[in-house]
């Protein structure tokens, strides 16, 4: 299909107040020939949108090019068919005439630049052609626990087919083994029933789930609106096909025979909260050692949590587990002593009221303070000494049973020392076993996955399958599979039932926009995919290794296989092949190189530096918008170049623009870390290691290092980036001008 462009510039928002216009719309005519450019006061009005239809309608414009407000602003008016019209935004508003002088030189060259960039990158984009497969949307909840029959039913009652397994003989989970649960309603006082048999029958009883129990998941084959999965079960195998998955598989208690410094292992009557569950079933609290009830009873909080020998992070639910245990007691015997020894109590929101009437029990003992030991004494008694109290003194507390408030680890066990954080050089293509906590494949027998990058969902720092919590709650690093409640993070039933509702809309979410051929988050809704040409392939493995989401698998030749709904659009694989084979029809190597190439270099006698700045879409793109529209000024010989995100940075766009006389290039992305901050998991850690060999180009250039500098950025430290900016051209000035710009 011929390509026609057409260039529709708004004047309003104070672009014709404070630009040449014509000077810029002859940019788009003479330079670059197109054949329509218009401008009008507000595009984004009705008959500023019109024109842009009718062209579209009438003169057969099928590539639109909008130089007006951010991409990020009026995305529901510039909204356009993407398989049939190609579509770029050049920013205009925040990034030239609200932070820098207007109807002034330099303001026009970064106009007209900006333009010239715009309109190269439309000239080389492609109309989308969207993945499309058969896609089943059936959704698979693997654990039958509380949060597993949570997701399952809500699943269903939004009309999707459900398959439940669960590797028990019956479904409930721990919510089966407890007596009783805090209060979870008003006017929480009072200790509740679970509810849990009801919640089986309606599980049980629903026809649009199938349950599966005394099973377990074989193999997961495929892709997200493609999975594969083999159930065995009963010693048969059976075939299902689902869109997405729901991992639902819950928690196991911290092992307590690691704490035999609090006694557990050596004394029989040192016992764990789950214990003290079981006794209050059969309706007795008895010591082990002699099946004589227990008068006297001590609980220890954070019974190995808190602690970087054990468990470093606080489980949230045990708190009120022990409260809840106490009244146990007490309601049984009226003259029953419980101590509670804690690190602080933790009871959030509502659950402070039930706190308080326990406080209010006057046989019930709380007191804050460290517990340095416990013993037995000659009666069997235990022996608890507790430093540092709030009574002011060290005490020492005896009791006949001691209860260790264990925290919880998730089910696919991974023990703690295998996630301790550990220092390493090693480049990601050349990494021993020992990994960083981000890379570490939690090893469980759970879902079984055929990936290239292993069987099971990579783990956080603390032995948790993986999300981008801090803006996508519920995602796993493989795209379609979605992790819910005690799995994903500690917490109680009702978060649980929160998160399994979130996490089943998630799946239904991924189904739905996988059938339309769109990505799932951050890209939501985009219909690019990786296209690889193979015939340059040389079986490097880096995109296979290097893809944060398992997109790549490999053959037996070691050519990668990509699986396209699994795909984030991220363009990682794309910065990570040295032989430049991984493009999509709108984001490529080629196009982001030529919008470096159609930036206008100023003669050295000018002394007009020109800087290129690539800066993710994610963090460091809106950070600049903010500083646009909080006019907060900025060097304008800075020329920005949004990117998917900083990993798919290709070293030949910084060797062709320092060949081209660029003097310097800043490289802003999403800051990295245990808390995943970067949008995309791995891409700024990345970047920032392939970004060292830059040294070697340089080298190569008889270039200083210094003209090249990368760096992170949260999205609320924008008002950082003037500085930044201002910095690196000081630097930029220091060094001298790039003795490449008069080639």
């Amino acid at each position: 299909m011929d390509k026609k462009i057409g260039v529709y510039i708004c004047s309003g928002c104070d672009i014709g107040d404070s630009l040449d216009m014509d000077a810029l719309a002859n940019v788009a005519t003479s330079e670059y020939k197109v054949p329509i450019c218009k401008n009008h006061p507000m595009l984004c009005g009705k008959e500023g949108s019109s024109i842009i239809n009718n062209d579209i309608q009438k003169e057969g414009v099928n590539t639109v090019v909008i130089a007006a407000c951010s991409p990020r602003e009026k995305m529901e008016i510039f909204s356009y068919d993407p398989t049939v019209i190609s579509m770029e935004r050049v920013n205009l508003r925040e990034h030239v005439v609200w932070c820098h002088p207007p109807n002034d030189e330099d303001t026009q060259m970064l106009a007209e630049d900006y333009m010239r960039m715009g309109l190269v990158k439309a000239q080389k984009m492609e109309p989308l052609e969207p993945f499309s497969e058969e896609i089943n949307k059936t959704i698979l909840v693997v654990g039958g626990g509380i949060t597993g029959m949570t997701s399952a039913l809500e699943a269903a009652k939004a009309g999707s087919d459900v398959i439940l397994v669960e590797k028990e003989p019956e479904l409930g989970g721990w919510m089966a083994k407890l007596w009783k649960q805090f209060p979870k309603d008003p006017p929480y006082l009072d200790l509740q029933e679970t509810g849990i048999d009801s919640k089986i029958i309606e599980v049980k009883s629903n026809t649009k789930i199938n349950v599966y129990t005394g099973a377990k998941i074989e193999k997961t084959e495929g892709a997200p609106g493609m999975f594969d999965i083999t159930i065995s079960q009963n010693g048969n195998s059976e075939k299902v096909k689902a869109g997405a998955i729901v991992e639902a598989t819950g928690w196991q208690p911290y092992d307590a025979s690691k704490l035999d410094h609090l006694g557990f292992g050596k004394y029989p009557n040192v016992v764990t909260n789950i214990t003290v569950e079981e006794m209050a079933s059969k309706g007795k609290f008895t010591k082990p050692s002699d099946g004589k009830e227990a008068k006297s009873i001590a609980f220890i909080q954070c019974a190995g949590s808190r602690d970087s020998e054990h468990l470093p992070y606080c489980s949230s639910y045990c708190c009120l587990t022990s409260l809840k245990q106490a009244k146990y007691i007490r309601e049984q015997n009226g003259d029953a002593k419980v101590y509670i020894l804690y690190k602080d109590i933790r009871t959030l929101a509502q659950n402070e009221i039930f706190y308080k009437k326990i406080q209010e029990d006057e046989g019930i003992f709380l007191t804050k303070g460290d517990v340095v030991g416990v013993t037995e004494d000659s009666e069997k008694n235990m022996v608890i000494d507790v430093d540092n109290t709030l009574l002011g003194e060290n005490i020492q507390i005896k009791a006949e049973m001691v209860v260790l408030a264990t925290g919880m680890v998730p089910a696919a066990g991974i023990e703690m020392k295998e996630v301790a954080p550990v220092e390493t050089e090693a480049p990601p293509d050349e990494k021993k076993e020992e990994e960083t906590p981000a890379d570490i494949i939690i090893p469980s027998d759970i879902l079984n996955l055929d990936y290239r990058q292993g069987p099971e969902l990579p783990s956080l720092m603390y032995g948790f399958p993986d999300s981008h919590y801090i803006c996508f709650p519920y995602e796993s690093r493989r795209t379609g599979i979605y992790v819910a409640g005690c799995g994903r993070q500690p917490m109680d039933s009702s978060a649980c039932t929160d998160d399994a509702a979130g996490a089943a809309l998630k799946a239904i979410q991924c189904i739905e926009l996988t059938s339309q051929g769109k990505a799932l988050h951050p890209r939501a809704g985009d219909m690019s995919y990786p296209d690889l040409y193979m015939s340059r392939c040389t079986q490097c493995k880096r995109c296979t290794e290097e893809c944060p989401f398992g997109v790549y698998n490999e053959d037996e030749k070691g050519n990668p296989l990509p699986n396209p709904t699994r795909c984030r659009r991220c363009g990682i694989c794309m910065g990570s092949c040295p032989e430049r084979i991984i493009s999509f029809k709108d984001y490529s190597v080629d196009i982001i190189g030529s919008m470096v190439k159609a930036v206008e270099v100023p003669d050295e006698d000018e002394e007009k530096p020109r800087v290129i700045a690539f800066l993710c879409e994610n963090d460091a793109y809106p950070s600049l918008d903010i500083v646009g529209r909080k006019r907060l000024s900025y060097n304008p010989y800075i020329r920005v170049i949004p990117l998917r995100c900083l990993g798919n940075v290709n070293l030949v766009w910084i060797a062709d623009a320092l060949s081209k006389g660029i003097d310097g290039i800043i490289l802003i992305g999403c800051k990295y870390g245990d808390d995943y901050q970067c949008h995309y998991i791995k891409g700024s850690e990345l970047a920032n290691y392939r970004l060292e060999k830059i040294k070697e180009t340089l080298d190569r250039l008889v270039l200083e290092s210094e003209r090249v500098r990368v760096l992170e950025l949260s999205i609320d430290e924008y008002d950082k980036l003037p500085g930044i900016f201002d910095d690196f051209l000081e630097t930029i000035e220091e060094v001298g001008p790039n003795p490449y710009k008069d080639f």
